[in-house]
């Protein structure tokens, strides 16, 4: 190919996009034969982060407006790019729909897969491949794009598959015979044969692909964290609704067990409301299920080509959800059932209290997204947390009696999140040493912050397992 703009033509699955997939080094290159050559010499490791892709689905932010979701794409990748001047000003500052949502009715009909061609081509890469660039563009769109390419003068491939075998046959064969006779096609096979013979003499190349970046770690930490935040911002429905669930599940417990009292049927009530809690806790975190399923592509997406490190995201993902869907309501939930419920009247009752249900909402979360990093349906995930959540109630220490399980069972109770963090509240609640050992509660400072200590060491090992599952999950079709 040339330098310029060259298409890619053929009938709608005649394999267009897995051919250009393998051209820019996107493609899993087991099972692969032949060589891609850049200007007569090998596909450098790093040739998908050097090159610009834009895929056939949409991969932008879709909360974010067209002008954002540039800025993101000029400042991740390359620190210091910024959108100004030439085709920076044509795409943010001068386009009266540059401040419109991508997901928003003012984007349909071409403006979010305009706004995917730009996305690709801002940090200006000197090879540009679009996957069907025209699909789902109105006339006037397309020729804009494809202007645009073309004054530009990048190096793009683009694969065109709005042709159809039926209709189109005849005139494929016709063009066929008529390239077969023009001068081109005699030169394109002697420069084919060149660089065979070039390629016989050379050694053969490694098949590796390698991610390169052209930022440091910090500048990607602080693109990567504000574009989270600010996704948040702009999407509040998620941070309400579990604020709203929190709230509402506090005031159910603390009117059901309102006003306790100092007595056998008070005691029984306290124990109910601190298994409740803590159980609650566990299976209000299911919704951190979707964090990373809901973004699979866009993370595919932006690492292949370079934007940021797994370590960089895995970061900024577990800030935003811990801090603001995991704190926030778990401190708000706290507060409501705490005084409704009438628990233990001081200040520091009070904070271990808070404490103890933040550490339990860590660590089911932890867990949740443990589970859930590598699966696609989230609805998969949710029955294995269920299943894993089920069993850890039976193993809390009020359903049965932890002493009085077989020992060949017994092991279980030490992967049960709701029991260190039912252990922790009835240290912090009862002040009995013959009701805590009765019910195998170890009721020493020590035994008070074992369990912290273990469910510390649960969330760092289920974090780990995210961490790993994201580093490793396939990224090549």
């Amino acid at each position: 190919m040339k330098p310029g703009l060259n298409a890619i033509m053929g009938a709608t699955g005649s394999g267009k996009s897995s051919f250009l997939d393998v051209l820019a080094a996107r493609k899993d290159p087991a099972g692969l034969s032949g060589e891609v050559l850049i200007d007569g010499a090998h596909q450098p490791p790093n040739f998908k982060c050097l090159s610009g892709y834009v895929v056939q689905d949409d991969v932008v932010m879709g909360t974010l407006t067209v002008r954002e979701n540039l800025t993101f794409s000029a400042g991740a990748p390359a620190a210091g790019l910024r959108l100004s001047g030439g085709e920076g000003a044509e795409s943010g500052e001068t386009d009266p729909g540059a401040g419109a949502r991508t997901a928003d009715a003012g984007c349909f009909g071409g403006r979010e897969e305009e706004d995917e061609h730009r996305h690709g081509a801002d940090h200006r890469p000197p090879v540009l491949f679009l996957d069907e660039p025209t699909t789902g563009l109105d006339a006037s769109t397309a020729n804009s794009v494809l202007l645009l390419l073309k004054r530009v003068h990048l190096a793009a491939a683009l694969n065109n598959s709005d042709v159809s075998s039926s209709s189109m046959q005849g005139i494929e064969d016709k063009l066929v015979q008529e390239y077969r006779k023009c001068s081109q096609y005699r030169e394109t096979g002697a420069e084919l044969e060149r660089i065979m013979e070039g390629k016989k003499s050379s050694s053969s190349s490694s098949r590796s692909r390698t991610i390169t970046y052209k930022t440091g770690f910090f500048t990607q930490f602080r693109w990567v964290l504000k574009r989270t935040f600010q996704n948040l911002l702009l999407n509040p429905q998620t941070s309400f609704a579990q604020i709203a669930v929190s709230l509402l599940l506090a005031l159910i417990v603390g009117v059901i067990f309102f006003g306790v009292k100092n007595d056998a049927t008070g005691l029984q009530n306290r124990m109910g409301a601190l298994y409740f809690m803590a159980v609650d806790q566990c299976f209000s975190s299911q919704s951190s299920a979707e964090l990373f399923i809901a973004e699979r592509k866009l993370f595919i997406h932006e690492y292949i080509s370079g934007y940021y490190r797994v370590s960089v995201y895995f970061l900024c993902k577990m800030l935003s959800d811990f801090i603001t869907l995991r704190t926030i309501p778990a401190i708000l939930y706290g507060c409501v059932s705490y005084f409704m419920i009438g628990l233990k009247p001081t200040v520091t009752a009070f904070f271990i209290f808070v404490f103890s249900i933040t550490m339990v909402t860590y660590t089911a979360t932890a867990m949740a997204l443990a589970i859930s990093a590598d699966q696609t349906v989230v609805a998969i995930a949710n029955i294995f947390m269920t299943i894993a959540f089920i069993v850890m109630m039976i193993f809390a220490g009020l359903l049965v009696n932890l002493r009085s399980i077989a020992s060949w069972l017994a092991w279980l109770k030490y992967f049960s999140i709701p029991r260190y963090g039912l252990a922790a509240l009835q240290i912090n609640e009862f002040t009995g040493e013959e009701f805590l050992d009765y019910q195998g509660v170890d009721w020493s400072t020590w035994g008070l912050w074992q369990n912290y200590v273990a469910l510390g060491v649960m969330t760092f090992c289920f974090l780990t397992i995210v961490y790993l599952k994201l580093r490793f999950i396939r990224k090549f079709t």
